[in-house]
């Protein structure tokens, strides 16, 4: 609840005093603190909670078992209310401004829906790759945040870039505001359930049969059995 309070209180936030002074806070800006936020709330919480800050990403490890079915209801609770309650502090302190960073498509609906789906698909087919996957190293926070700023560059002049049911539901409820708000839940949803198939279908690794031979194994593996062997035999040598 609190790193998703932070996501939508800073990305809001820095959208809202764009939309009242252009020379303010640019639409890089905007991109730029979006990332910087999921940076540092991954290696602020991560630890913790996992820091999703996504109902959508929450769904999605749910979906591809890399998170309890049980927990879900609960993480959605929290990261809505977060959300919630950072439009509603953002809608007293930047008084008079009314429209507090909400993400509305530019041009047709589908146009916004392609986009959102596309991007969501990039940060969740990265973030599958750094969260769970035990090959990569720590970078997890940077990759996940860097990712989400890239496709906020790009996506930002047509949908938004919202890529998050909760940063675009709260402030459209204290803005307001909620047009093509269907948008914001189904593309993200599609996106990162595509992203974490994706991601999940390229790194499968089949267990090899007995008849299969030592040949099926991956050099991952193969180098990890070697290493266990060679352990083993100093340690037997040893007693």
């Amino acid at each position: 609840m609190v790193a998703t309070f932070l996501l939508v209180f800073v990305t809001c936030g820095a959208a809202s005093i764009y939309g009242a002074d252009v020379t303010r806070v640019s639409q890089l800006g905007q991109s730029v603190v979006g990332g910087l936020i999921v940076t540092v709330m991954i290696y602020a919480t991560g630890h913790i909670s996992g820091a999703h800050m996504n109902p959508a990403v929450t769904l999605s490890f749910a979906c591809f078992r890399h998170f309890p079915w049980i927990q879900v209801p609960f993480y959605w609770a929290a990261q809505f209310t977060g959300a919630m309650c950072a439009a509603f502090v953002l809608r007293a302190v930047l008084h008079p401004i009314t429209v507090l960073g909400t993400t509305t498509p530019t041009g047709p609906h589908w146009h916004a829906l392609v986009i959102e789906i596309i991007v969501t698909f990039n940060m969740m087919f990265i973030t599958c790759a750094v969260a769970t996957d035990s090959r990569v190293g720590e970078l997890a926070g940077l990759a996940v945040g860097s990712a989400v700023c890239i496709t906020s560059i790009f996506a930002g002049p047509v949908s938004g870039g919202s890529m998050n049911p909760a940063r675009t539901l709260a402030p459209a409820v204290a803005s307001g505001v909620y047009t093509g708000l269907w948008i914001y839940f189904l593309g993200p949803v599609i996106g990162t359930l595509s992203g974490a198939w994706v991601y999940t279908y390229i790194r499968f690794e089949e267990e090899p049969s007995v008849k299969d031979g030592p040949q099926k194994l991956s050099s991952f593996k193969l180098r990890r059995l070697q290493s266990q062997r060679s352990m083993a035999v100093d340690e037997f040598d040893h007693v």
